[in-house]
């Protein structure tokens, strides 16, 4: 393999771990049940927060509900976190290594 090349795909390594890290170092942000809950992660799946509208509960029969729509608040963060991941990855990855091919 040419010098060139090899250069070529070690500043590549060194954007894909730039990238990875910038990544896990971002803030995402899911809701559901109309924002009744609100959660916020780091893109390395760390959750940071969990907001909960104090009108979401009005009985105990609300609990199950809430359940739900804290699963559904942390999906929808965990969904956009990985949308984000493919975006930013796919520049890596999506289009073989330019120049070898």
């Amino acid at each position: 393999m040419n010098p060139g090349m090899i250069k070529k795909i070690q500043q590549m390594q060194k954007d894909m771990v730039k990238a990875q890290q910038e990544l896990e170092a971002s803030t995402f942000y899911g809701s559901a049940g109309g924002k009744m809950v609100q959660v916020e992660f780091l893109g390395s799946r760390e959750m940071l927060k969990i907001s909960i509208n104090p009108e979401a509960v009005e009985s105990p029969e609300d609990i199950e509900m809430l359940e739900d729509t804290v699963v559904a608040a942390v999906n929808d963060c965990l969904g956009k976190i990985d949308a984000e991941t493919e975006r930013v990855m796919s520049q890596f990855t999506g289009g073989g290594m330019p120049g070898l091919f």
